[in-house]
């Protein structure tokens, strides 16, 4: 299964990516070390989307706190920056595919991270795996 993350990026051009404390969802939380993924620069930090192909490092969970009834899990990564990315991809591109049904990878992208704006990793079909490789 390979994985896409959306969270503040500072350096895009950078050979590692660190990224504590992570939310997951659809998935997500699965990351481990040797998986594929997709690292997008968060839009509302001021990021363009798409932006480098990577493989984890280090995954490592973050303990549930015990005073919190309701949580999402949370994961710290280390990913090596394998390829970057050559066309855009983001919000923008992605905001018109919002048939949840239809099958479609942009829709997959659409839904898990832009239905709801917070950061985050998550799991992905292999179909968009295969998707997203075409813009390296």
């Amino acid at each position: 299964m390979a994985f896409a993350i959306k969270a503040e990026v500072k350096d895009p051009r950078a050979q590692t990516f660190s990224f504590a404390a992570q939310k997951t969802m659809y998935g997500g939380k699965h990351v481990a070390e040797g998986d594929t993924i997709f690292v997008f620069a968060s839009e509302n930090e001021g990021g363009q989307g798409l932006i480098a192909r990577g493989v984890v490092t280090l995954s490592e969970a973050i303990p549930r706190r015990p005073d919190l009834e309701r949580q999402t899990p949370r994961v710290s990564i280390s990913v090596r920056h394998t390829a970057s990315a050559a066309r855009r991809l983001g919000r923008d591109e992605l905001k018109r595919f919002k048939d949840w049904k239809d099958g479609r990878p942009e829709t997959e992208l659409n839904f898990k991270f832009y239905r709801q704006a917070t950061n985050k990793i998550v799991g992905i079909s292999d179909e968009t795996a295969a998707f997203l490789d075409e813009f390296f």
